[in-house]
């Protein structure tokens, strides 16, 4: 086979500002964000005084920031928003909950099942609240003596990713290659279309990840020099509540062993009792769960979530350190009047262990007296919270977490399997579906109209326009259709396996060096050029693009979730190439042997 021809001007200088934003994104000197808008500037700019044959300088403006409207783009932002609404209603967190039992029982079945549960989560939802969701899980029980979670966050993070890639909405990247394949002329695929190719994979490369990817990593851990506050309270004993007629050393082993109570108790316990506990404030909410028991009173908890309802704020926690000037000095909790005062309600004190044993600090009731520098765990409303905060001199820390609005985790967790389900059946678009979904997230109150910025990512949505327009100019100028010609010389008399390996690979290694997005604009293009040169069909090519752009386990900088964990596992560079690496093989390997089988190729 012969070359046609030179490349053309255009065609260079796109291939050229590719090049470019890729050293630019694996340089890492200025943001994602900034290197995609001077992508789409350079794009603007250049095509504007020397625009493509056939067009007006004006196109050029259009090609170059088509990204932002582009329906691709309106997907991911919908998916964004609907993995919000099941972050913020805790729709997730009974799966978090029963792998941390599991955990308890074995520490490899607990891995085993863990990394099950990522792979399953990531099919559906985006990977990054999936990890976000598992992260906190896995630091806390390396941190009681579990795993290191340097030896388990690199393969929970594969494990995630290769979920991602198992449906064309696991991930950002995926709708993106399948939409620019439709845009170029090929049929649209189902959002379980390739799953099965997945799951042969997954399972071949599950051994690894369990059994071998744990040790080659090593026992990172830094021990902590921060204190994680303990918090004394009443655990307040509800109608309802296991607790009652057992006694408390039948009920002890079923809490976090962070739970620790200070009565000693001669008979069973009843209902409305009140038992002096402490712990930490993840330990006292998995107490509270686990007995049906509060340790605030109840009225004033059932009118902060009445009140969250009315007004539509969420309910918030914060911690609150009491100053010199605070009337708050010598007084409990029960003489304090700050649930009737504020309506909010404090869940807890936290004191150095080495000054509660004066006996001064406690009234004749038992209860805690509270003392300048103590720290309180307040629940409320925001407004209520800053009106305590500024009436009784208290000095707010960093860390305010929103509770998640449970009422409506089961309405959040239904949107987004109706939206996955008549996607996955062809009823609807998957933009439709998406969209409609992130309506209604709205709409039901799921995700908050003024919480949209915490759901959508701008890093995301500028990268992904850039990639867009990235992807058009490498096609309109020809330069695709080059690239294609010149790797279809080389792969011409390759069997077919070879061909999809050798593509895969090209896409994995920009994928791991840049944006596996702006990877998959680049190889989709190419990947189609390639099949039509050679007369293949399309599909597993372009398949074979959109699972390179998913095997980003080599880098750190190949995919956000990578960058998540460096710091949590105490990673260096050379841990994600060790067990990259080998995964990246294992799967080029089994997918191109299974996409051949597949097509018959």
């Amino acid at each position: 086979m012969q070359m046609s021809s030179l490349p053309s001007f255009h065609a260079i200088a796109a291939m050229i500002v590719t090049i470019a934003m890729f050293v630019g994104f694996a340089r890492g000197r200025l943001s994602t964000e900034i290197v995609s808008l001077l992508t789409i500037a350079v794009i603007a700019v250049g095509l504007y005084f020397f625009p493509l044959e056939g067009t007006a300088p004006t196109d050029g403006l259009q090609l170059a920031f088509s990204g932002f409207g582009h329906y691709a783009l309106i997907t991911i932002c919908a998916l964004m928003i609907m993995g919000r609404g099941l972050v913020v209603t805790g729709a997730l967190e009974p799966a978090a909950r029963f792998l941390e039992g599991v955990f308890k029982i074995n520490l490899q079945l607990g891995l085993l099942v863990s990394l099950l549960i990522a792979f399953g989560l990531s099919m559906a939802v985006n990977d990054t609240p999936v990890l976000v969701l598992l992260l906190p899980i896995f630091v806390a029980l390396a941190n009681r003596g579990a795993l290191p979670a340097s030896k388990t966050l690199i393969p929970l993070n594969a494990a995630v990713l290769i979920g991602g890639m198992a449906t064309t909405i696991g991930t950002s990247t995926n709708i993106l290659v399948v939409s620019i394949a439709v845009d170029l002329g090929m049929e649209p695929m189902s959002v379980f279309h390739y799953t099965p190719i997945v799951l042969i994979a997954a399972l071949v490369a599950l051994p690894y990840l369990w059994l071998v990817m744990p040790r080659l990593l090593g026992d990172n851990r830094v021990e902590s020099q921060e204190t994680v506050r303990r918090f004394h309270t009443r655990l307040r004993i509800g109608s309802n509540s296991s607790m009652i007629g057992q006694e408390l050393s039948a009920v002890t082993p079923t809490l976090p062993e962070d739970i620790k109570f200070h009565d000693i108790l001669t008979g069973p316990i009843e209902q409305q009792q009140r038992l002096r506990i402490s712990g930490t404030h993840e330990a006292l909410e998995d107490a509270m769960r686990t007995l049906s028991a509060e340790v605030a009173p109840t009225w004033v908890i059932d009118r902060i979530k009445r009140r969250s309802v009315e007004i539509g704020q969420d309910v918030t926690v914060v911690e609150m350190t009491v100053t010199p000037d605070s009337r708050l000095i010598s007084r409990t909790l029960p003489t304090s009047g700050i649930a009737d005062l504020y309506g909010v309600a404090v869940l807890g004190i936290h004191r150095p262990e080495r000054l509660l044993g004066n006996v001064d600090q406690y009234s004749d009731g038992g209860d805690l007296r509270i003392s300048e520098g103590d720290v309180l765990l307040v629940m409320g409303l925001p407004d209520d919270l800053q009106e305590f905060s500024r009436a009784d001199s208290l000095l707010t820390l960093d860390g305010a977490r929103e509770l998640p609005r449970k009422s409506k985790a089961w309405l959040a967790a239904g949107i987004m399997f109706g939206s996955v389900f008549t996607a996955s059946i062809g009823l609807f678009p998957i933009a439709i579906s998406a969209l409609a979904g992130a309506i209604l997230m709205f709409v039901t109150g799921c995700v908050k109209f003024d919480r949209v910025g915490r759901a959508l990512s701008a890093k995301v949505i500028v990268l992904v326009a850039a990639s867009i327009a990235i992807g058009r100019i490498i096609l309109e100028s020809g330069a695709a259709a080059w690239l294609g010609e010149i790797m279809s010389i080389g792969l011409g008399q390759l069997p077919p396996a070879m061909v999809l390996a050798a593509i895969m690979l090209f896409v994995t290694l920009l994928t791991n060096f840049a944006s596996n997005a702006t990877a998959a604009t680049v190889g989709t293009p190419i990947a189609f050029s390639i099949a039509d040169q050679l007369g293949l069909n399309p599909e597993p090519l372009i398949l074979a693009v959109l699972f390179g752009c998913n095997l980003c386990y080599a880098t750190p900088i190949a995919y956000q979730t990578n960058m998540l964990i460096m710091s949590e596992g105490s990673y260096e560079f050379k841990d994600y190439i060790r067990t990259g690496v080998p995964l990246v093989i294992l799967m080029v390997t089994t997918l191109s042997i299974l996409l051949v089988m597949s097509y018959g190729m």
